[in-house]
């Protein structure tokens, strides 16, 4: 008897477990509607942040290219007055400084070609031009510190 009503309960408990886990039609149809109108939403936003960081990486490329340019007219001004003081004061030029200027002269083009060329076609593009221009104008800086220090002493 026990054996019975335990087995009677099980097959109700499990037939209950089945019959509340079981969907209309109508209601998978809902839940189908709700995740659908979900992803649209996740994809709105999606493309949102994606305008945005468009946004930020062109205003952040445009401010970086002027700083650059900024700095790169510098550099070719300091070349220039360099000449003029070396002409003024009739100053020997010796071969080996004359083609350190020259060299570094050629590297302030190369900078400023490099700049007007790049397109910014990505932000991971962006990143790896900037680290690299970056590296670049800091090696031009000592380049530069090294030949005005030397022509000082």
């Amino acid at each position: 008897m026990k054996k019975q009503i335990l087995s009677i309960s099980s097959i109700l408990l499990v037939t209950m477990a089945f019959v509340a886990s079981c969907q209309t039609p109508k209601t998978k149809v809902e839940n189908a509607e709700i995740k659908v109108q979900e992803a649209r939403q996740e994809l709105v936003e999606s493309k949102e942040e994606l305008y945005q960081t468009k946004l930020d990486t062109i205003n952040d490329y445009k401010a970086y290219k002027l700083e650059a340019e900024r700095s790169i007219i510098d550099q070719e001004n300091k070349i220039k007055e360099l000449k003029i003081k070396m002409k003024k004061e009739k100053m020997e030029m010796d071969v080996e400084y004359n083609n350190k200027l020259i060299e570094l002269e050629n590297s302030n083009n190369k900078l400023k070609r490099k700049l007007a060329e790049f397109k910014n076609e990505g932000e991971e593009k962006w990143i790896s031009f900037k680290k690299e221009f970056n590296h670049d104008m800091k090696e031009f800086g000592k380049a530069f510190k090294d030949l005005t220090v030397d022509n000082t002493k």
